[in-house]
């Protein structure tokens, strides 16, 4: 395993007075990795390669947010991503935000130079794809339970695709509770569905600010947290799920953790900038674990001792 190799390679500090001999052992033990055989979850012969895919829905958002479908018909667990690239712009990773064996939704902010370029994309355009990757929410080994899903911001991308799994099997689970913050009202993404979210399940959004004094879908002014807060939630028989800014998430676990939830009835999605997303450039790495490949998904005490490296 690459990691295990990486994790035993002792160097010397870094000095200009044994550079070159530091450099020198760095390279022997480089080579001594062998890379795993890599292979396409979509089947391809080379994994790093992407395919073209149309865009068959162009939906904005919000001003800086859209949501793109593309016509990837691929299996894939709730909670796994993409890479997305754009030829002579970049590549970046994107949650999967529908579950679907037909085609892939793909909610998008607007922050860099990659997703600026995808935000001026039109229906029947073409984009390049690979994936999917990554560890899902393990939904088949929580059948029978209460769910509860905690989102803030573009953090409630990556719960769409759990929540679209909920109501494909909705027979499989007891109650589900839906909290959902963001900024502003015009800050809210998923409009459409949360019209028929708060029919289907018990759901709460907050804002953090309302200047517009209009409220939708019975939001509460405050942050997410104080709404978890005064909530009656019961940790019997229930399985909780994250996603949102790290303050957020440390800010609801420790609720959780007021509330009788044990570590293993937490589940996280961690935000890290994937390049390979095969576990192989060792960017988001999480003290010993992947983010690409351990995750992003994991269950709290996986990695409630962890610090980012």
């Amino acid at each position: 395993m690459i990691k295990a190799t990486l994790e035993k390679m002792k160097l010397h500090k870094l000095h200009p007075t044994n550079l070159k001999s530091n450099l020198a052992s760095m390279n022997m033990q480089l080579k001594q990795i062998k890379l795993p055989k890599l292979q396409s979850p979509t089947g391809g012969q080379n994994p790093y390669v992407p395919l073209p895919y149309k865009v068959i829905e162009y939906y904005r958002e919000t001003p800086d947010n859209f949501t793109i479908t593309i016509d990837m018909a691929v299996d894939h667990d709730p909670g796994q991503f993409v890479q997305v690239s754009i030829p002579g712009i970049g590549e970046a990773p994107i949650s999967i935000c529908s579950d679907s064996n037909k085609f892939i939704k793909l909610n998008i902010r607007e922050v860099g130079n990659v997703t600026e370029h995808l935000g001026k994309l039109k229906k029947g355009d073409t984009i390049l794809i690979r994936g999917p990757y990554g560890k899902g929410y393990p939904m088949k080994d929580l059948v029978g339970n209460n769910l509860l899903v905690i989102g803030g911001g573009c953090g409630v991308a990556p719960l769409k695709g759990l929540i679209d799994y909920i109501e494909h099997y909705r027979e499989e689970y007891k109650q589900v509770q839906l909290f959902l913050g963001y900024r502003s009202p015009n800050d809210i993404i998923f409009k459409r569905e949360l019209e028929e979210w708060k029919n289907m399940y018990h759901l709460q959004v907050t804002v953090d600010q309302n200047h517009s004094s209009e409220f939708c879908y019975n939001a509460k002014e405050g942050f997410i947290t104080n709404a978890l807060k005064e909530a009656s939630i019961d940790h019997a028989n229930k399985i909780a799920f994250i996603c949102g800014p790290p303050v957020m998430i440390n800010a609801v676990v420790d609720l959780l953790k007021q509330k009788g939830f044990h570590d293993d009835q937490i589940f996280m999605s961690a935000e890290r900038l994937m390049y390979c997303a095969f576990g192989v450039c060792c960017h988001c790495m999480i003290r010993g674990k992947f983010t690409c490949v351990d995750g992003p998904v994991f269950r709290y005490d996986e990695v409630k001792d962890f610090k980012n490296d």
